[in-house]
């Protein structure tokens, strides 16, 4: 089981190597946009709703180097908001109504979605868009509804959720090393 599991992510991670220009056109918008001044809001639902937390975490901390913290909020954190708008608008809303509450133009917004067709997700890069935000969507499979959306889109050429949800980790941690790389003056990083 170890060496099926291990051979399946090195497959999922050999696939990567064709997402390059995706991959690197989205972590330019979100550096600009935090050197812009503005700030990066991050959603998904189960293992992408902790993706989008631990992304954040990244950007207002710190992933490798000292630097001041820069504005990235993860949409799934506060239960208050989440269950007030899953009850008063449907659980459809819970993502987009945050960004219309928090989003502004030249903001980015990164939706993730393993299938890409998460509702709620969706709801939010369309509102996101409405408001004059920067959308990135990162999916896997065949991409879903999500990569017609979103300005740039990344999608893991993958079936498996577990796999997908490592390369989505691992393209969050690439993100925070070249926005942060150039936020501390390493451009050359990028």
């Amino acid at each position: 089981m170890f060496e099926n599991s291990l051979n399946e992510h090195l497959r999922c991670f050999e696939a990567l190597k064709g997402l390059e220009g995706p991959v690197t056109a989205a972590g330019e918008v979100i550096t600009r946009a935090l050197v812009g001044g503005n700030k990066i809001l991050v959603c998904g639902n189960g293992g992408s709703a902790s993706d989008a937390q631990h992304f954040a975490a990244e950007v207002v901390g710190r992933f490798t180097r000292e630097r001041r913290a820069y504005p990235a909020l993860a949409l799934s954190t506060d239960t208050s908001i989440l269950t007030a708008v899953a009850n008063d608008y449907g659980y459809g809303s819970i993502f987009s109504r945050q960004v219309e509450a928090l989003g502004q133009a030249n903001d980015v917004l990164v939706g993730i979605s393993t299938s890409g067709n998460s509702e709620n997700v969706i709801a939010a890069v369309k509102k996101a868009r409405e408001r004059g935000m920067k959308t990135i969507a990162l999916t896997g499979g065949s991409g879903g509804q999500l990569t017609e959306q979103a300005h740039v889109a990344v999608t893991i050429p993958f079936t498996v959720t577990a796999r997908i949800q490592e390369a989505h980790i691992f393209i969050l941690h690439y993100w925070a090393d070249a926005a942060e790389a150039a936020l501390t003056g390493e451009e050359d990083a990028l």
